[in-house]
């Protein structure tokens, strides 16, 4: 049985992959590679040592708003044993399909840390992205809230995929796939995941905490991407991508491709286009920031290496039981 599952999975990675070169292709036929080429402009290096700069902050922050969550639930982290860990899922969902095998991977070590709840480990790191993707979609809206000239985007955005064409048959099916799903043991999880996430994200004691390292978190993504504009000589105002940068961010999510790759240029193409700026510019600063993001993670890999299980990733975390306890 457990080999018919493997066969079954192995495919998805290969599909995925498959996904990246299909959407990156598309991007190229849309946009001339000449234009693309030309999009580009000399390399400076200053600007990529901030953009990597910016990284490492990311990354710390990011490790922090993982041990905050994982003490709320009762599953406590040392600071340096996260930011490892944190570094090298990075480093995975960079190279695996999906965007998400490293976050899992995190979790699974996790919980496999003796005393730690398995439950608890898993919610951590479920809570932990979900409070990046919160705090992703208000940037998102408070961008539209605050440019009027950005309440077009979203109109445009859909003439260009033709949302009307989407069959209402295909939405009725989606919504009695959640429906199932909400049956038997998955709502017994679920309602277990909402506990988790009123403790360790909505608490009154946790959430202005969780919100800030969130939306900062957010900013440096923005940062990095300006870096990566400014890098690459391009022209786009820094203040109009900035309001921009989210909406790519955002598609980035959809766990379809490799780190992101296809999905990403697409959509920025399609954001810059609907902002009436350069398509080509759009997709030259993604490209960039895809490089980018790839360089910062390469500590992973150390990380890969030294990693040591057990006792030691314990002891990392008993002095900090009590610094993230209600």
């Amino acid at each position: 049985m457990s080999g018919e599952a493997r066969r079954t999975r192995r495919p998805l990675p290969v599909l995925r992959a498959l996904a990246s070169l299909g959407l990156l292709a598309g991007v190229l036929w849309w946009i001339e590679p000449r234009a693309l080429i030309a999009a580009f402009g000399a390399p400076a290096p200053a600007w990529l040592a901030l953009a990597l700069a910016i990284g490492v902050l990311q990354t710390a922050l990011s490790a922090w708003r993982w041990q905050l969550t994982a003490g709320r639930l009762g599953a406590p982290l040392g600071f340096a044993h996260a930011l490892r860990e944190y570094y090298l899922a990075s480093f995975l969902n960079q190279i695996l399909p999906g965007g998400v095998m490293g976050d899992a991977a995190r979790a699974w070590r996790h919980a496999s840390l003796p005393g730690t709840a398995r439950d608890a480990a898993w919610q951590a790191v479920v809570i932990e992205r979900g409070a990046g993707q919160l705090a992703l979609l208000l940037v998102v809206v408070a961008s539209v809230l605050a440019a009027p000239a950005l309440q077009v985007v979203p109109g445009r955005l859909g003439d260009a995929v033709d949302l009307r064409g989407l069959p209402w048959m295909g939405v009725l099916a989606v919504l009695a796939l959640v429906a199932t799903a909400l049956a038997g043991s998955t709502r017994t999880a679920l309602r277990s995941l909402a506990s988790a996430t009123r403790q360790a994200l909505l608490g009154r004691a946790v959430l202005l905490r969780q919100l800030l390292a969130s939306l900062l978190i957010v900013a440096s993504y923005v940062a990095v991407w300006l870096c990566c504009m400014r890098m690459s000589g391009l022209a786009t105002p820094p203040a109009q991508a900035a309001a921009l940068v989210p909406w790519v961010l955002l598609a980035m999510a959809i766990p379809l491709s490799v780190a992101g790759w296809g999905i990403r240029e697409g959509a920025a193409a399609l954001v810059w286009q609907a902002a009436g700026l350069d398509a080509a510019e759009g997709v030259a600063a993604s490209v960039s920031y895809g490089v980018v993001v790839l360089l910062s993670t390469l500590p992973g890999a150390l990380a890969l290496r030294r990693h040591e299980p057990g006792a030691r990733s314990t002891a990392e975390a008993t002095p900090t039981c009590r610094a993230d306890g209600p």
